[in-house]
């Protein structure tokens, strides 16, 4: 039995640089040796695609490489779960994980990488007054727990004057390794977008194309959260922030936006066409041409021409068609210029969106405040939150709704404030769903706007999108905020009530809509790392002897164990009671681990058998790892004879912690 110790490769996040290496090798086997890279040799192979000039074109600042590494350490913490602080535990597919971003997006490596469609992030901007994030990143657990006063020092704060050199270093050295970690996370036809204000959209940009490739660009959208000037501004008052868009690789397409009614409005049928309704359009073109420049004689008897300069969009043989087609309007009294007919039947379902997103259509700054003080009453420091218009339109820009039954019908039903509803798809009851969500990933989660935001997006389109949010428990001021300690607290507080007001309004809402989420917490590993200490070895030698630490629970080692072996946190898990202890099988039997205190010799027997059996009725696809508490056995003879049991039914991948 293979026992996992802190230090092994299963024991922390993924190792980015050893799967550099490995993709590497594959292409460039010549350049690898014994695990390391030849550079001179992989010059060679790639010829002068090598840029060796001292001077070159990109992005650069002090700390740039040490903030790549910071990237590329892999994490030895863990997310501990609080289903006491969650909301629908057991069936939410949500994730509201508070800690340091950048050691939560370490820990997602292995379950999550090339799984997200969208990430949107509201990063903290630069506006040269502090920020949370620490600039010490050399040992990111520590530093989380220092931040939130888990440990002598305080809260720490990075200074960021702009009157110090390192105004923007400090800024590039926080936004680099999280960008970095956050692409990783993109499926194939992802994409991320990002707010910013014009102090770093400058720098943002040229990162983002470091990070992503400038060829992956997909817009620069200009956003107005202001909807007046404010008159007590010096200068020029800045009413708009900035979007950048980039995409993962080609293969990601953006949706068009919804049409409006206004924009049907447009459409009517004077003449009652049976085609339904049209509009009008020009039935010329602003250039000269002979061949379409002609007189048509119009059903009131009028002979017209094209203006001076202009000719008709189509010839003499294709007017007569359009004519008989009656695919021409020539005004209520048939004496106008023709017009074309444009059915809306014809149009584009959508509307091809631009780079300018005024607040009419996707909110403002003092809309996003009155949406909080609407959930929280609480005086809270927020002055730019974001309106969750403007991050549902996002979400249609770059998600997929995906809410179909096994038999492809919506789940879509009407629920009223008594709770009654009528199911609208033709199936008249709830199944389970073909498809797998588009995931959202918010990784400067603030208030909680991304899941407020997909939740109401859901609602409208039928949608089944999953959301990961992510934020330090920043501790708020000393103010009123009450029972809200940290930003983390208004994050999930926030999203309690939205779901709440949700299922109270009369809403049209999926039966199975996820107004719920998982709650985790970043913590150090509950595996104990081996520290020495060099005055009292046989002290160190006793508290080493149980290899798990006494205060974590078997749902925080089960939990860590999903990380390490690469299963999302939201996998099903059963539970089963074998033997007197409880046994849980994760992702239909993918994992089966007994975390139990104490497995006696007498007990060794019925429970393999018992965990073969189960296995067999569970019959998974791939192969199965079991996984035991280490200390749990009497003695090695226990554990060997499980260990034996287990392999002879075919169970040979046995590990313990």
């Amino acid at each position: 039995m293979q026992k996992f110790i802190a230090d092994s490769p299963e024991t922390q996040s993924a190792d980015l640089v050893a799967g550099n290496i490995e993709l590497l090798k594959s292409l460039f086997p010549e350049a690898c040796t014994e695990g390391k890279v030849d550079f001179e040799v992989l010059k060679q192979l790639l010829g002068g695609a090598v840029e060796e000039r001292e001077e070159k074109y990109g992005l650069n600042w002090h700390g740039k490489r040490r903030a790549r590494q910071l990237a590329l350490t892999p994490s030895t913490g863990t997310l501990r779960p609080c289903p006491d602080e969650s909301v629908d535990w057991d069936t939410t597919q949500n994730l509201m994980i508070e800690g340091d971003n950048l050691e939560v997006l370490k820990l997602l490596q292995k379950s999550y990488a090339g799984k997200v469609k969208l990430i949107y992030i509201d990063p903290p901007y630069n506006t040269g007054k502090d920020f949370v994030y620490p600039d010490n990143f050399q040992d990111n657990i520590k530093n989380y727990l220092e931040l939130t006063g888990q440990v002598e020092g305080g809260k720490k704060i990075s200074s960021n004057t702009e009157s110090s050199g390192r105004f923007h270093t400090d800024w590039l050295n926080m936004m680099y390794p999280r960008l970095k970690l956050a692409r990783n996370l993109l499926r194939e036809d992802g994409v991320i977008f990002i707010s910013i204000d014009d102090s770093e959209v400058a720098n943002l940009k040229h990162l983002c194309g470091d990070v992503f490739g400038e060829e992956n660009f997909v817009a620069c959208i200009a956003w107005q959260k202001a909807y007046s000037p404010a008159n007590d501004k010096k200068g020029i008052d800045a009413m708009h922030d900035f979007i950048l868009a980039y995409k993962k690789s080609d293969m990601f397409q953006v949706n068009l936006l919804p049409r409006t009614s206004k924009q049907d409005d447009a459409y009517s049928n004077p003449d009652n066409d049976p085609r339904g309704v049209w509009k009008a359009v020009d039935a010329t073109r602003a250039e000269h041409r002979d061949y379409a420049y002609f007189p048509v004689v119009t059903p009131g008897g009028k002979e017209v021409f094209p203006a001076n300069g202009r000719s008709w969009v189509f010839t003499k043989e294709e007017f007569q068609k359009l004519v008989e087609n009656n695919n021409l309007w020539f005004g209520k009294d048939g004496l106008s210029k023709p017009s074309k007919k444009l059915f809306l039947t014809d149009v584009k379902q959508g509307v091809v969106p631009t780079t300018w997103w005024s607040h009419e259509d996707a909110g403002h700054n003092d809309e996003a405040k009155k949406e909080l003080k609407a959930l929280i009453q609480d005086g809270l420091p927020f002055q730019t939150p974001k309106p969750t218009r403007l991050i549902r339109r996002i979400l249609q820009l770059a998600t997929s709704p995906g809410a179909t039954d096994t038999d492809g019908n919506s789940t879509l039903g009407v629920m009223d404030v008594s709770g009654q509803y009528e199911v609208a798809s033709a199936s008249r009851g709830q199944k389970q769903r073909k498809d797998s969500p588009d995931i959202v990933l918010d990784f400067f989660a603030g208030t909680g706007s991304t899941m407020d935001a997909m939740f109401r997006q859901n609602v409208e389109d039928r949608g089944n999108r999953a959301c990961i949010l992510v934020q330090l428990p920043e501790p708020l001021p000393d103010s009123n905020s009450g029972s809200l300690k940290t930003i983390a607290d208004i994050t999930k507080e926030r999203l309690r009530r939205t779901g709440q007001k949700i299922k109270t309004e009369k809403v049209l809402v999926a039966l199975d809509l996820d107004l719920g989420f998982r709650v985790f917490k970043l913590d150090s590993s509950n595996i104990h790392a081996w520290e020495p200490n060099g005055d009292d070895l046989a002290d160190t030698l006793l508290q080493h002897v149980e290899h798990l630490k006494p205060n974590r629970t078997e749902q925080d080692i089960l939990f860590e164990l999903l990380l390490k072996l690469g299963l999302n946190l939201t996998v099903p898990i059963e539970q089963k009671i074998i033997s007197g202890k409880t046994v849980h099988s994760i992702g239909a039997g993918v994992l089966l681990t007994c975390l139990a205190p104490q497995i006696s010799n007498d007990e060794v027997e019925s429970l393999a058998l018992g965990i073969v059996a189960w296995h067999q009725q569970l019959s998974p696809a791939g192969e199965t790892q079991v996984v035991f508490r280490d200390s749990a056995f009497t003695d090695d003879v226990g554990k060997t004879n499980l260990t034996a049991i287990l392999q002879q039914h075919g169970l040979s991948n046995v590990r313990s912690l």
